[in-house]
């Protein structure tokens, strides 16, 4: 059996996004549809002794407003790896894990990327590995296949020899909507994810936060974390 997840490759994703990335036997990033401003595909959250904060990768939009996620540039006139890397050690610097990873993960945030693209898969394949996460990934671009939506998915899976189909709940409208994936006899399941509770630094526990909250904090325990959230229906 191939179990195959399909999702947007968005920038040091929250923890449910590598739950669902550890429960399939591939895991493709959705790179080749359009790019949304302002979403989690160029931004995340961290915690702090103030409430969460936005953490977000500046990118070329001028005149770009349909391109594709694989085609968007980051606006390197702003040094965004700077103030990213200041908000890290600032907020987490006193966490118990923050020296075996920070090194790392600020290097990656920092490396020369030209896409945004280059920047959030590297990063997302570095803590997956990190993590202990071993899911082959490949990128929706390297692809021919048409349609949009559920017909995209189905299409991709089709090119993959996937045997069934496990989406996150945000699709399931126009995915039931859709005989895509009942034409090709292609089984479809859905990820549930609980966020659990951990430690965390400045308070009471803050779920949604970015996947690095939990691997400062909790280090090697974090896959095991992870893994009690996650649920296949």
């Amino acid at each position: 059996m191939t179990r195959v997840a399909i999702m947007q490759p968005t920038y040091l994703p929250w923890i449910g996004y590598f739950g669902l990335m550890k429960s399939v036997d591939l895991f493709i990033f959705l790179d080749s549809v359009q790019f949304t401003r302002r979403s989690w595909q160029q931004r995340n959250q961290i915690k702090t002794a103030n409430g969460p904060i936005w953490l977000t990768v500046p990118v070329l939009s001028k005149g770009k407003r349909d391109q594709l996620i694989t085609d968007v540039e980051i606006d390197r006139s702003r040094d965004f790896p700077q103030s990213h890397q200041r908000a890290l050690e600032l907020n987490y610097k006193k966490s118990p894990h923050f020296d075996t990873y920070a090194p790392q993960l600020l290097s990656l945030i920092g490396a020369n990327n030209r896409n945004l693209t280059d920047l959030t898969i590297s990063t997302i394949a570095w803590l997956a590995s990190t993590l202990g996460i071993t899911t082959p990934i490949r990128r929706s671009s390297e692809f021919e296949v048409a349609g949009t939506k559920a017909e995209l998915l189905a299409s991709l899976c089709d090119q993959v020899g996937a045997t069934e189909y496990i989406s996150p709940p945000g699709s399931k409208d126009y995915l039931d909507e859709s005989d895509a994936f009942t034409r090709r006899g292609l089984p479809l399941r859905y990820f549930n994810f609980t966020n659990p509770e951990y430690p965390q630094r400045f308070g009471d526990f803050l779920p949604y936060m970015s996947v690095v909250d939990l691997l400062f904090n909790c280090g090697p325990e974090s896959l095991t974390l992870i893994e009690k959230g996650c649920e296949v229906s």
